[in-house]
This record gives structure tokens, sequence and C-alpha cells, in this order.
């Protein structure tokens, strides 16, 4: 993953290029930080990237407004041949977490380096939540947060279907309304990355939750399958609720589904749409609403484009698969609405992590596993880059060690509790 998780100011002057899909997996070895990346070709069809070193201020300020417009046009789904060109870069990085928190402390990382909350032009909250992940237990905690830290909370109104990529003009009324809140406020909808200054409209504080790409087929195969969501949604959408389908949907097991190549468990590489419906491209919430170049499953492309829309617009991605470093980096990095985050969640915890709660979930085969974990494999380098830079989140702010008087309330430090990720779509 090329950020500024490795090199501070360059991410706004890298050269990209289109790999093949044959292409999309070539492994980046690096040193030691100072050094630059050395790369071997390994035939013809295998282009070298550029590599640039750290400029000056006014040449970065220069470099930055065109990589600003670059990213304008790249979001708007015009149809050009053009969204793909500005993409690339598809190498996985083999880096630790501890060789990345040791670089950054010696190159002087600080909060501020990591820290866009600083970008936002007004007092507002966008959680544009991706689907699977406990995005209702961070609704929950920000409504009671709001009640403590004096801000208000809202949501789009419920649907049969959601909708996450719509056209520029939807995108401007949405804005308008959202933007009409009173301030501060959080709002939360699950929708892809909406640019706010390509309308020239203040931009809001981008927060989101990733979960592993695995986790969240899994767990989405069984959600639609639970006699529950189908009275639930009745009860909330009458006759606009999606019927139940036939039992032979509704018993088929994940492993059966792999195994048989149902039309349910294809999962096609660069595929556009897919019968299915579910929601497996968790890089589509970040990459934008440019269909041509977000919609392709499993694309390289779109997951550099993810990289670098996280990279450089949100505050905190964070997740639940590490609930207190997720809850310490929100609460340093966006105090005016997430100060005493912990306290308040872990008070509530009973409550926050059994929304929904889906009692039907199966055991998956490591088979099974191993074979999606093929199908997912830039979902899967997308979902660790956004770890990576929480934990450097994580890591500034205690100094690259633990927080003093976080200890009690920092136990346990992984959250297994899989009740937290059954919200509903």
């Amino acid at each position: 993953m090329k950020s500024i998780l490795q090199q501070r100011n360059a991410r706004n002057v890298r050269e990209r290029h289109i790999h093949s899909h044959n292409n999309a997996n070539n492994d980046i070895h690096h040193n030691d930080a100072r050094n630059q990346h050395q790369r071997q070709h390994q035939g013809h069809s295998r282009r070298r990237h550029g590599h640039h070193d750290d400029h000056h201020n006014n040449q970065h300020k220069l470099a930055q407004g065109a990589h600003i417009n670059k990213l304008d046009n790249d979001d708007y789904d015009d149809g050009n041949d053009n969204d793909n060109s500005a993409e690339a870069n598809a190498n996985d990085d083999d880096i630790t977490a501890t060789t990345y928190e040791a670089n950054m402390k010696e190159r002087g990382l600080n909060t501020k380096d990591l820290n866009n909350t600083e970008k936002a032009d007004i007092d507002l909250v966008f959680f544009n939540r991706v689907a699977k992940v406990g995005s209702q237990s961070l609704m929950q905690l920000m409504t009671r947060l709001g009640k403590l830290n004096g801000f208000s909370t809202s949501r789009d109104s419920g649907k049969r279907y959601e909708t996450v990529l719509i056209g520029p003009h939807q995108q401007r009324e949405l804005i308008k309304e959202v933007l009409t809140k009173p301030k501060p406020h959080a709002y939360s909808q699950h929708l892809a990355y909406i640019n706010f200054k390509r309308f020239h409209l203040p931009q809001p504080i981008y927060v989101n939750l990733v979960r592993h790409p695995i986790e969240r087929v899994i767990s989405w195969h069984y959600y639609v399958r639970a006699e529950w969501y189908y009275k639930d949604m009745k009860a909330k959408l009458g006759d606009q609720a999606p019927p139940r389908p036939s039992d032979e949907f509704m018993q088929m097991d994940l492993d059966t589904c792999v195994k048989t190549k149902n039309i349910y468990c294809q999962f096609n590489q660069d595929e556009i749409a897919n019968q299915s419906g579910d929601h497996r491209r968790q890089t589509l919430f970040f990459c934008g609403q440019n269909r041509k170049l977000c919609l392709p499953f499993n694309s390289a492309a779109a997951m550099q484009k993810a990289k670098r829309t996280v990279e450089e617009e949100y505050a905190v991605v964070g997740t639940w698969e590490d609930t207190n470093i997720t809850l310490s980096v929100l609460e340093h990095y966006i105090p005016r609405f997430f100060k005493h985050a912990k306290v308040v969640y872990h008070m509530g915890k009973e409550q926050l992590s059994v929304v929904n709660k889906n009692p039907v979930k199966r055991p998956v085969s490591q088979e099974t596993r191993d074979i999606l974990s093929k199908n997912f494999t830039n979902e899967i380098e997308f979902y660790e880059f956004c770890k990576q830079r929480l934990y450097l989140q994580y890591s500034t702010i205690s100094n690259f060690g633990r927080l003093d008087n976080d200890d009690y309330v920092l136990i346990p430090e992984h959250s297994d509790d899989d009740q937290i990720y059954d919200d509903d779509y």
C-alpha cells in the first residue's frame, strides 16, 4: 500500500498505471524506510512505477492542487475512458504494523499527520456506513454521545433497497439537505463516498467502519436467510417489504452454496452486477460515485482509489474487531463528537452490541474460507490497509505505546462478539 504510511508528502504526486488482472498482485518488497523501493522486471508486460522523494512545501502545494482536481474528474460518472487511467498499483506491501510504527516514529510522525478532521469545513460528521460492519451500534453510540456532548443526530429513512450510488443531481440535493441540519450534527446513511468539494460546498468530517471481507460475506449470507429479517422488514415497510424467498434459498448453507458454485455464491472478478444482490464490495463505499471505476468486483483500481480516499478524506475508519482502539482514536481525533466514547460504550455495551442479533448463523469450513479469500484479494488488502492506518493513528496518540489512563477500558483489545455486526442494511 503506497500512502503516508510509508512516505510523507508523497501521496499527491504519485504516478499511477492500470494493471491487467494478471498483474494486479505483484509484490513490493521494502528494505529500510529510508531507502528507495527496488523492483526487478518480471516479464515485458510488467511496468515500473515511479517513486518519489519528499518535496519542498511549495512544490507539495502545487502538486496537491493538481491532484485534487484530478480526483474530482475521476469521481464523475460521465462514461469517459479516463475513469480507469487515473488508478493503478495493485501491489501488496508486506510490512508489519511494528515496522510501520518504527518507521513513522523515526520520521517524527505525529497525530496531525494522520488527522483529516482539520480539513473539514463544517461541524458535521458524515457516517456513510458500510453494510454488515456493525454500523447501527455506532449510530446508537453517537445518539448517546450527542446527549452528552451537545450535538444532534439523524439518518436517512428506511427503504426496501438501499441505493449506494446516486447521480450528481441527487448528490447535490442530499448534501444540501444534510447541510441544513442544526450544527453540530452527525448524519448516517448507506452511501458511497461523495466529494462535497465538487459542488463547492463545505466538506464534512467523514467516518466509517470496516470488517474483514470474508466475515462480511458470511454474515450477509445468513442474515438474508433469517426468518426474523423478513418479519422485521414487513413490520417496518408493510407492502413495500421484500417477499420471503423460497425454502431452498432460506435453508442453503454457505459451504454448500460455494461448493456447488450456486449463483448466489459466485464471486467473478471485475463483475459489474451480480444476481445475488449482496454487498461484497466494501471498497465501493470508499471508492466513490464513479460507477465505471468503483463497481467492478475486487478491482485493483477501485481498491487504490478507496485507499487514497481513506488516506486523504476520512478522519477515522475503525473496526469493531478492535473496539477499544477504534474508540480511543475517535475520542482523540474527533473529540467534539466522540469525547467519553469508551466510557459511554462500555456502560451501555449490552444494548449497543446486540442490535438485530442473528441466531441462525452456522459454522463455515476453512475450505470455504480459503476459496473466498482467493476471490477477495483486493478487498482484503483494502481492509488491512484501513487497519494499519487505524493502528498508526492509535500509535501516534499513545506515543507508540499505550495510553496511560485507558487501561480500565482497554480490556479486551479485540472483540469477537459477532452480535455487534448484525445490523440491518
